[in-house]
């Protein structure tokens, strides 16, 4: 394996704007990632409901889609990205309150395609231009915050509904859910962490302790069935796959899907940006701590990772989750591990990209996804409840005066109840109305006082 010198970054083989890393050729094999890994897999497995539910596909054809999703993820430590990838994660429910404007079938499905390949196409364009940071700079913090709080507040009502997961399994979301409030957002709990070094290291883990206790306590309060492991192969369904959710199978999405598109496009771009800002911020405090390793994070070549990643999946397996560029809980657990030393993870890389491989691993095993397949909905509920948790923090946050705030909560509550164009459209005028308007008045008041 190839060795690195003090301060100098990991070897790796130059491939245009990306450096190519393979496993144990270019960075070791990290075994507390590797076994996290394949219980944190779950996580992964939770897009299978939606699957089914929105797109109509049976089980084994959303296992099939999730096996080639976490195949791509590995595209990213592969090419030079230090992160752990994910999903757009807020705009899932943004996606789809859009996707239910069609019915359900190859209609419904085109609309995903073409929504995920406007989305890839995007994200190369920032990536080749380097257009990203002054793209997201220059939309309005007030309607920035919107399309976040309304991505909160549609998780959220999505969980709630009538109809919804937390009528099905109440007890069991109620204390999952609140379970990971408390472990991932409690300031009492991060003072338990620093006295305790066993509740330390459960806090590393993420909501991987609440999924736990859920599949111990659904059984128990018979909202979920006992697990029935299933020792056997999973073989992908790669011929319903193609025949059933593919642009070769159904027909390409036509234009005018195209044009209805690009709003939605626009708010999961904008909500994945936030992703980019993370990275880099997670990143750069690992490498502060580690001198040993010099780490390079690019947001031009993360977004041009992620826009091929997006771009495949809309063509072989399109994916309502879409592409992101980070798995933050997890990227930040693996990053505190990195700081402890060399010792412990020789290079960011060797954590990142184990914990990937072994996540794929994970969902391509049947005796993993049959142990985890009665709490795949409440690790989908608790992903979405701790998501609409951060987004309305964050929302709240960017915005500072009482018309910001007005302008975020309308924009975020009707891009909620009546998807991205409406929000957005109205979040435009709202903006040009009412908060531009007052920054010329500001304008023109300090030029007059200055005149006399």
């Amino acid at each position: 394996m190839a060795v690195r010198e003090y301060g100098k970054e990991q070897p790796f083989i130059p491939f245009g704007p990306f450096k190519i890393r393979l496993p144990l050729i270019h960075y070791r094999w990290e075994w507390p990632e590797a076994l996290q890994a394949l219980l944190m897999c779950a996580t992964c497995l939770g897009a299978i409901p939606v699957l089914t539910e929105v797109l109509g596909v049976s089980f084994e054809i959303a296992l099939t889609m999730v096996i080639i999703n976490g195949l791509l993820y590995n595209l990213h430590v592969l090419l030079g990205d230090p992160v752990v990838p994910g999903w757009i994660t807020p705009a899932i429910p943004l996606t789809i309150a859009y996707l239910t404007q069609y019915p359900i079938g190859p209609e419904r499905t085109q609309a995903l395609i073409a929504l995920q390949l406007l989305v890839g196409v995007f994200f190369l364009i920032m990536g080749i231009t380097g257009l990203a940071q002054k793209l997201v700079s220059r939309v309005p913090d007030s309607i920035k915050a919107g399309i976040l709080l309304g991505a909160g507040i549609a998780a959220i009502m999505g969980e709630l509904k009538p109809g919804g997961r937390f009528e099905q399994f109440p007890i069991t979301i109620l204390v999952g859910g609140l379970l990971s409030f408390y472990l991932l957002f409690s300031a009492k709990f991060k003072k338990v962490r620093q006295k305790s070094r066993l509740m330390n290291n459960i806090a590393k883990y993420g909501m991987l302790p609440a999924i736990l206790i859920a599949l111990i306590l659904g059984p128990i309060v018979k909202e979920l069935p006992v697990p029935q492991i299933k020792w056997e192969i999973f073989v992908p369904q790669f011929g319903g796959l193609i025949k059933e959710v593919t642009p070769f199978g159904i027909g390409f999405p036509g234009f005018n899907m195209f044009v209805a598109a690009l709003p939605m496009m626009f708010a999961a771009y904008i909500i994945a940006f936030g992703d980019f800002v993370t990275s880099k911020a997670l990143i750069t405090e690992a490498d502060v701590v580690r001198k040993d390793e010099k780490i390079d994070f690019n947001p031009d070549r993360s977004n041009l990772i992620s826009g091929i990643r997006n771009l495949v999946q809309a063509f072989i397996s399109p994916y309502t989750q879409l592409c992101g560029p980070l798995w933050a809980a997890v990227t930040a657990a693996v990053s505190e591990r990195y700081k402890d030393g060399r010792d412990g993870m020789d290079s960011i890389y060797s954590g990142m990209g184990t914990f990937r491989i072994m996540t794929f691993v994970g969902v391509s095993l049947m005796p993993i996804v049959s142990l985890v397949r009665p709490a795949l909905p409440i690790a989908l509920s608790l992903t979405l409840l701790v998501q609409g948790f951060v987004c309305t923090r964050i929302a709240m946050d960017m915005v500072k005066t009482n018309e910001q705030k007005g302008i975020a909560g309308v924009t975020g509550a009707v891009l909620a109840m009546k998807g991205a164009a409406w929000g957005l459209g109205l979040g435009i005028i709202m903006y040009l109305l009412i908060e531009s308007g007052k920054t010329i008045a500001a304008k023109v008041d300090s030029e007059v006082s200055a005149g006399s």
